[in-house]
């Protein structure tokens, strides 16, 4: 795994023009967070670009609360 996994994806994706794509395809307005409720069920998609996106979405969550909790204490 590269140690800069996460900005690499995010570059690639801002690249390709799929960032906000899920967001898209969930209906939920840009701004607005994703509900953990849609995600969940998007990871459990039959589609699998739509599965990957949504455990990709997750992985950012986890990472952000993270980074957000170490900037705190």
């Amino acid at each position: 795994m590269d140690k800069y996994f996460m900005q690499e994806a995010d570059k690639r994706m801002e690249e390709k023009g799929t960032k906000g794509k899920l967001r898209r395809r969930l209906h939920v307005k840009q701004g607005e967070k994703i509900p953990a409720k849609k995600l969940a069920k998007a990871a459990h998609s039959r589609n699998p670009k739509e599965r990957k996106e949504a455990n990709l979405a997750k992985v950012f969550r986890k990472a952000n609360h993270k980074r957000s909790a170490r900037k705190r204490g």
